[in-house]
């Protein structure tokens, strides 16, 4: 499974698979699975990286004192929403608003990701965030900030712009 982080927006994001072939049910029930579980550690608060006690322990946990006081003083991490999982062809892809959650959350995925491939289903590669151009997204309602299709939109009029000025005598290079 080859995974590749493409332009990230933690509160827009997009996760791609891509497959050698389209998945059966049985397949998209594992996959779903996976993210449906993935999705609501992260809406409880579990991919806190400021609150990682037994990590930082160490391999000894025998014993190990757990503070109540920095656990309670560690910031929110909370994961915000998750679209339904969309399937075309050999692709699969879901869109989340991580929220506040911590990184540590896309490694879990991919660590996940990188179990069930090797166990169940044939993950070819894992694309976080960006977007594919043979498969247009739609605009979220539940995204709170905008999105990667608004940036794509403002590029495309700073182009047009470009070559509306380049007409112009008085027109001045840009920095």
């Amino acid at each position: 499974m080859e995974v590749r982080f493409r332009e990230f927006n933690p509160f827009n994001c997009w996760i791609w698979m891509r497959f050698p072939h389209p998945l059966g049910s049985g397949e998209r029930g594992y996959l779903e699975t996976a993210f449906d579980s993935w999705f609501y550690l992260g809406k409880l608060g579990g991919f806190n990286a400021e609150n990682l006690q037994s990590h930082e322990e160490g391999a000894e946990l025998g014993w190990m004192a757990y503070s109540h006081e920095a656990a309670a003083g560690a910031l929110p991490a909370l994961m915000h929403n998750m679209g339904p999982m969309e399937y075309q062809e050999e692709w699969a892809r879901c869109w989340v608003d991580l929220g506040t959650s911590d990184a540590f959350a896309l490694d879990v995925l991919i660590n996940a990701l990188g179990q069930l491939n090797n166990d169940v289903l044939e993950i070819e590669e894992l694309l976080i965030g960006g977007l594919n151009e043979d498969w247009p997204i739609e605009e979220q309602p539940d995204a709170l900030f905008p999105g990667l299709d608004e940036l794509e939109d403002d590029d495309e009029e700073e182009d047009d712009d470009d070559e509306a000025g380049e007409d112009c005598e008085d027109s001045q290079p840009r920095d």
